[in-house]
């Protein structure tokens, strides 16, 4: 028994160091490492983003633009793809090319290969994602936005990767960036087919990333928490809660310190909090209760009216 608890105490020590140490490594890059936008560029003369309409997307399209990438911006909203190319052109000398597709409909992908069809891409971002129209809640009282949510979330990474990985691999270089969310790092009840989706952009990315790091080709997913976008109703931000601009600029110092990150340190040391809460107690109908009350009041609060 004396033993059993010494193995115990001393795997325990041992998870905590890993833990340090990832969370050392972190704040070495957040204050002193800058990744040069040359790494960027060596993967290709390209960035293609999807979700580029709005938050993270649009956010990544300028942040790379900046770093001198030509980037391809891809989304369901025409004028917004118009007015993000006006801009992104006046304020950088990137090329700009707009791709109308709505990643809800699974009938899209040939329009886009062909579309992106003698373009030399280094990079791809995939970000579109959405979230059910009700939550918290549970499953059964979402609306039947279920296939929608599926092609989304899950679809649309798995085709676009499909479409770009082939030509990285022939290149030896490229990089691709999954956007997941840190409620995929564990089930969480009434938010279930979104962990779900999300979790599955996590084990999907971390396998490719073995299967292709050898070929020079860095596969990276990202599980940020609260970011102040759209889709989040425009959160009010804070120390946790960040910008969409401030969110990407942080995350791709990030590109080269291993397949997952939270994208920025506040949401790294935050998982690892959340990580210390028992089970038990994270699936207690007593913190669900509190969790479902406690967010939506939260949302009444930080939610800007904008």
């Amino acid at each position: 028994m004396e033993q059993l608890f010494f193995f115990v105490g001393l795997l325990v020590c041992l998870l905590c160091l890993l833990k340090c140490v990832r969370l050392s490594r972190y704040l070495l890059v957040s204050f002193w490492k800058v990744l040069p936008g040359s790494f960027l560029r060596s993967m290709g003369q390209w960035a293609v983003i999807t979700g580029a309409g709005d938050g993270i997307g649009k956010a990544y399209a300028f942040e790379l633009a900046k770093h001198g990438l030509n980037v391809v911006l891809i989304s369901r909203t025409l004028e917004k793809l118009q007015a993000i190319a006006e801009e992104i052109e006046g304020a950088t000398e990137s090329r700009v090319k707009i791709v109308q597709a709505d990643f809800t409909r699974e009938d899209i992908y040939d329009h886009i290969k062909e579309k992106l069809k003698g373009l030399e891409i280094g990079i791809l971002v995939n970000n579109v994602g959405m979230l059910p129209s009700l939550l918290p809640s549970r499953f059964l009282n979402t609306p039947g936005e279920i296939q929608s949510l599926i092609h989304c979330n899950v679809t649309s990474v798995v085709k676009m990767t499909q479409l770009v990985l082939k030509r990285m691999e022939s290149r030896q270089k490229g990089l691709i960036l999954n956007i997941s969310s840190g409620a995929a790092l564990c089930p969480w009840p009434l938010y279930a087919l979104y962990s779900a989706s999300k979790a599955f952009v996590c084990t999907f990315s971390k396998a490719l990333h073995v299967e292709y790091r050898a070929k020079g080709i860095i596969i990276q997913v990202l599980t940020p928490f609260a970011v102040s976008t759209p889709m989040t109703k425009h959160l009010n931000t804070n120390m946790v809660t960040k910008t969409a601009e401030e969110f990407v600029k942080e995350s791709l110092k990030y590109v080269t310190i291993g397949d997952e990150t939270c994208g920025c340190l506040a949401h790294e040391i935050l998982a690892m909090l959340l990580n210390l809460i028992p089970s038990r107690i994270f699936y207690s109908d007593t913190f669900q209760k509190f969790f479902l009350t406690g967010y939506s009041d939260y949302l009444k609060r930080n939610t800007s009216n904008r």
